[in-house]
This record gives structure tokens, sequence and C-alpha cells, in this order.
């Protein structure tokens, strides 16, 4: 595991990397418990286009973890890998560049796969 900053390729560590599957994880039993209550109440099939806010979370976290880089310290010029919240700042031009490329690649990345299990969910039959 990388424990030192590299611009545009990994800008947390293990402790931040954890908190982002934590995040992961709570978007996807958002996800489920909606999507479970959805069919149980036989909501409207558009409601289930609501479920794609949790899909962002849950991909977003899943991303980062994935990659070991935050979009938001990338967009912001920060990196950490000591205490939670303790970050650094990127003071490189170039280094900063290549961070908000990376992030940039993460929130496309997470987007694309959240409105892809949207419109799976969506597409799936009123009654199961």
């Amino acid at each position: 595991m990388t424990t030192e900053y590299v611009p545009g390729t990994c800008n947390i560590g293990a402790g931040e990397i954890r908190q982002r599957r934590a995040v992961a994880l709570i978007g996807f039993i958002l996800f489920i418990s909606s999507t479970i209550a959805l069919f149980a109440i036989d909501a409207p099939r558009t409601s289930r286009l609501g479920l794609f806010f949790p899909l962002v979370v849950t991909s977003i976290g899943w991303v980062q973890s994935r990659k070991k880089f935050c979009l938001a310290y990338g967009f912001m010029g920060t990196f950490n890998f000591g205490k939670i919240g303790q970050l650094s700042r990127v003071q490189d031009k170039d280094a900063k560049r290549a961070d908000r490329i990376t992030a940039l690649s993460i929130l496309f990345q997470a987007v694309l796969y959240a409105t892809l299990a949207t419109v799976a969910i969506y597409l799936l039959p009123t009654s199961l």
C-alpha cells in the first residue's frame, strides 16, 4: 500500500480509505433498504429514479477507496496520510492539475455507475 502522496494517483492513507469504504457501505445500505421499501409499497416506477442518490454516494465511496484517491482533496489541492482531517497542501501546479484530472475521472465513473444501476432498477418489472 502506498503511504505517500503520488500526484494524480494516491492522495489518502489507510484511515481515509476506511472512511471511504464506510461511506460506500452506508450508501449501499440506504440503496438496498430504499429499493425494498419501494417494491414493498408498490411505488410508481418513477420513484425508483430517486435511488440514484444513494447509488452516487455508494459509487463515490467505492471508487475513491479502490483508487486510494479522494476526489474532494483532489479538487482542493490537498492530501492526507496522517490522522483523519489532518490535510497537507499540494504545492506543485502540475501535481494539482493531475489531481484535478483524477478527481474528475472519479466523479465521472461514480456518476456513470450510479446511472447504470438506476436504469437497471428502473427497468425491473413492477411486481417481482
